[in-house]
């Protein structure tokens, strides 16, 4: 029990995220990750309120995307419009700025110069940059930190190859919209791999089991084999988080089913082998798709075993009956459409915060 100052003063308490750079939500403060949601579901409530129409008025948001997303950038142009700025589309592969890829040589300015310039034009610029545009596993990332590093305006995360921020934010909103607008602390995630054709990369799962530990929830992490193993820094991370929360983190290899007991959350996604980088796509899928890899599908009956209201969460596009199937995916307990929903939301939250100076008084 604090003092009645005490208590105002945390209730009065303002989170200020003006020029910050949003690149995993794990190097924000629980309280700045509660001040964005919070924010986010002010919006929705009113989407079209004068209250949001100006604070980008006359103001660009470039998004440069060396990988192609229809969610993203439809998401990120409405946000700038809903906030009366502009969105910039630019694709990377088509001008001329040097290659990201350590094998290849090639003219064109470089991140240096690129973010520099940016940087006049805009108020803030997106970014997307996922494996196949790079030769390492955490190059992605690094070209994200690159441009932070230059450009004295905010770098947004739209995915890379280790973290996606806003994925992760979006799940969280719309997990919690299920649970009668509350937070879903002491609720049990199961983060499960599925079969696939589409060798996934780890960024939308990897940031799904940080932010969620972050907020107090069971993980479970389900998985067929020490092919599927996560990178070590990342679990040592969860576990971390877990422990300051005084949630559970469980590993299940080689049981595709087990993870399912008593889940209040099944998160059912392909993701690629550890030797990826070294074995290419081809050969990842073909391993995915195995006979011995069937099993590995969220299924009506595996809901069953998890509790009643279990809902079933999917960043989307989703590889419709080898990750999960139809009747899960388009059924009740399927909350994906609002998920991608969110994603104009908490994008518009991140930008008015960290463009526009909107500070969240954070509620008790």
């Amino acid at each position: 029990m604090g003092s009645k100052e005490e208590k105002e003063k945390k209730i009065s308490k303002k989170i200020d995220l003006i020029g910050r750079d949003i690149i995993t939500t794990q190097e924000l403060s629980v309280e700045e990750i509660q001040a964005i949601l919070q924010l986010a579901f002010e919006m929705k409530k009113k989407r079209y309120s004068d209250k949001w129409a100006k604070l980008l008025e006359r103001k660009t948001f470039i998004m440069l995307f060396y990988n192609p997303s229809i969610r993203t950038r439809q998401s990120f142009e409405a946000a700038a419009t809903e906030l009366g700025g502009h969105a910039q589309f630019i694709d990377a592969s088509k001008e001329r700025l040097k290659s990201v890829r350590a094998s290849v040589k090639s003219a064109g300015e470089s991140i240096h110069d690129a973010a520099k310039v940016m940087a006049r034009y805009a108020v803030g610029i997106g970014i997307r940059i996922l494996e196949t545009s790079v030769d390492n596993y955490g190059d992605g990332n690094k070209v994200l930190r690159e441009y932070a590093k230059y450009a004295d305006i905010p770098i947004i995360n739209m995915a890379d190859d280790i973290y996606h921020p806003c994925q992760g934010l979006a799940d969280v909103m719309g997990m919690m919209e299920h649970n009668n607008n509350k937070p879903t602390r002491g609720k049990t995630l199961l983060q499960t791999w599925a079969k696939g054709a589409l060798a996934r990369s780890y960024c939308s799962v990897h940031e799904s089991l940080l932010i969620n530990s972050r907020l107090g929830l069971n993980i479970r992490l389900a998985y067929p084999d020490d092919n599927y193993d996560l990178p070590e820094d990342i679990i040592e991370q969860v576990r971390k988080n877990c422990k300051e929360t005084g949630a559970k983190f469980e590993i299940i290899k080689g049981d595709p089913v087990a993870g399912y007991e008593g889940a209040d959350y099944v998160y059912s996604r392909n993701w690629f082998s550890k030797d990826f980088y070294k074995i290419g796509k081809e050969a990842e899928i073909k391993r995915s798709t195995a006979e011995d890899k069937q099993n590995w599908i969220c299924t009506e009956e595996k809901m069953k075993r998890a509790n009643p209201d279990c809902k079933f969460i999917h960043p989307m596009p989703v590889d419709e009956d080898n990750e999960v199937t139809e009747e899960v995916n388009r059924g009740p307990p399927s909350i994906i459409m609002d998920i991608a929903e969110n994603r104009l939301h908490v994008q518009k939250a991140i930008m008015a915060m960290t463009m526009a100076g909107v500070k969240v008084k954070l509620e008790d």
